[in-house]
């Protein structure tokens, strides 16, 4: 057996036998004890993917009942909800955009604005991957950017001398990974983790302010964009070529592929509409509070304003989508279910995985438990709080699937909340984005492992990257969390928030 192998279905289940039978956390009332070894089995088998991750997640349907935590009825339906659909709707979109290749003229369209001097790639390829990240899948983002890349990097090869051409395509190719992972922080739908916080949130919070996409966007793009234009200094200045080895590549480079692409065609400007019209509803469906200035929502505009959520519009664009007809392939649609189909359902049960235990959590008192015993913390400044929790979450993301630990600890961060009378928003939040701050090891993200499968970049050239990019997320997330946080959320470090005991 192998090392995983032996700690998932050996090691684990002796540990959580021996704590059924010897601990009993709060005596009267064992669902703590059951809920906390429910979540310690998923959790290892999480990080050791000794099953899929997909698996893991179904957990609490099957134990869950068994142990009395939660009814099944209950438990089944925490799998579906707004969040699943918001996800569902934003992502068939994206499909559709790779399907008739938008995407990739998006990306041709910034790279021939921003120029081909080496700090213009790769500025250009890092803004194209940033922007695009916000909107698909940070994968999806690096996939198609790879291939525009490496046509870029051969034909630096035919030029310059192999030291500068390997020096900077190593650059070249973090900056890609790693501004499509940036990216991905600035919008509920750019990565799963963000979304996992939504609906946690809304879980043990139902009564606070909802966290609408133009919220998120108003928070987080300003610090994904610090943390992007730090990435990029830095890794122009570790990675760019001497000025002998640089010779510029012909000015073209990216007008060409644009100009092979053709003139873009009736499906393509009519995808590129609904994504901008989706985009637009996003933005302004709920109200905007700008303090003495406030901009109401068009969701006022209907007689139940509260009824429409951020997924309710991502359905209707994505079934608008399946309606109108293609005039180059006949008897198809924009969207069609081949394409649909495509959608990573594993997300979706991870997804439903972490909402369930995080509804466990909440019901069978664990996540108080937890806070109680961590109520410690609040001796400490709110500053280092949150710095504490960022870097933990950006290492122990490094080895872990984002999206599961995300899941796992947001649950823990909401009873410290309640326990040491915290907006949970100043520990939440910063948890949420530091998950998507792993730069150091190729399984750390999906962007990671992909530009570490072209050969180019060794693990030590992208720990070394990656552990500087690390601490200074941290710090940036930290600094924006207490001193914009307070604009944006109302965040008060001094007194709880008012719906916090509210049930």
């Amino acid at each position: 057996m192998k090392a995983r192998q032996i700690i998932s279905f050996l090691i684990t289940p002796l540990i959580i036998l021996a704590i059924l039978l010897f601990v009993d956390f709060v005596p009267e009332k064992p669902q703590v004890t059951y809920t906390f070894c429910v979540a310690l089995l998923m959790a290892v088998w999480w990080i050791t993917e000794a099953v899929p991750l997909a698996v893991t997640s179904l957990l609490p349907v099957a134990l869950f009942p068994l142990f009395g935590i939660m009814n099944g009825k209950e438990v089944s339906s925490a799998y579906f909800n707004d969040v699943i659909f918001l996800f569902m709707g934003g992502f068939m979109v994206a499909l559709a955009m790779e399907r008739w290749n938008l995407h990739r003229r998006i990306a041709l369209k910034i790279l021939c604005v921003t120029g081909v001097g080496p700090a213009r790639i790769l500025l250009g390829f890092m803004i194209a991957s940033f922007f695009l990240s916000m909107w698909i899948s940070n994968t999806a983002t690096v996939m198609m950017m790879l291939p525009i890349a490496m046509s870029v990097i051969k034909q630096l090869d035919e030029y310059m001398k192999d030291a500068g051409t390997s020096r900077f395509s190593v650059g070249l190719l973090l900056g890609i990974a790693y501004s499509a992972s940036t990216g991905g922080m600035a919008t509920l739908v750019g990565t799963p983790p963000n979304l996992s916080f939504s609906r946690i949130f809304h879980i043990y919070f139902p009564l606070a302010p909802e966290i609408s996409f133009s919220n998120w966007l108003i928070f987080a793009l300003p610090i994904s964009l610090i943390i992007f234009g730090i990435t990029w200094a830095y890794l122009f200045l570790i990675f760019r070529p001497r000025k002998f080895e640089w010779i510029a590549i012909d000015r073209n480079t990216f007008t060409l592929q644009l100009k092979a692409m053709g003139k873009p065609g009736f499906e393509e400007k009519s995808v590129f509409i609904i994504f901008v019209l989706l985009a637009i509803l996003w933005l302004s469906r709920a109200d905007l509070n700008f303090g003495s200035l406030v901009i109401p929502g068009w969701s006022n505009l209907f007689p139940e304003r509260t009824f429409i959520n951020d997924g309710t519009v991502a359905i209707f664009m994505a079934v608008v989508l399946f309606l109108i007809p293609s005039k180059s392939e006949k008897s198809k649609t924009l969207l069609d279910w081949a394409t649909a189909s495509k959608l990573p359902w594993h997300i979706l049960l991870l997804f439903g995985g972490g909402f369930a235990l995080a509804t466990g959590f909440k019901e069978s008192g664990l996540s108080l438990w937890f806070g109680e015993n961590l109520a410690g913390l609040a001796s400490f400044h709110p500053m280092l709080i949150i710095l504490f929790i960022c870097l933990v979450m950006t290492f122990l993301t490094e080895l872990t699937s984002n999206t599961a630990t995300t899941e796992m600890i947001l649950p823990i961060l909401a009873g410290v909340a309640i326990s040491t009378e915290m907006n949970p928003l100043l520990l939440m939040i910063p948890a949420t984005m530091s998950a998507s701050m792993a730069f150091m090891l190729p399984v750390a993200t999906p962007p990671n492992a992909i530009i570490f499968g072209t050969s180019r970049i060794s693990v030590a050239q992208m720990a070394r990257t990656g552990l500087l990019l690390n601490l200074l997320g941290a710090v940036v997330i930290m600094l924006m969390m207490h001193y914009w946080g307070d604009v944006v959320f109302g965040i008060s470090t001094t007194s709880p928030p008012d719906w916090l005991f509210m049930k």
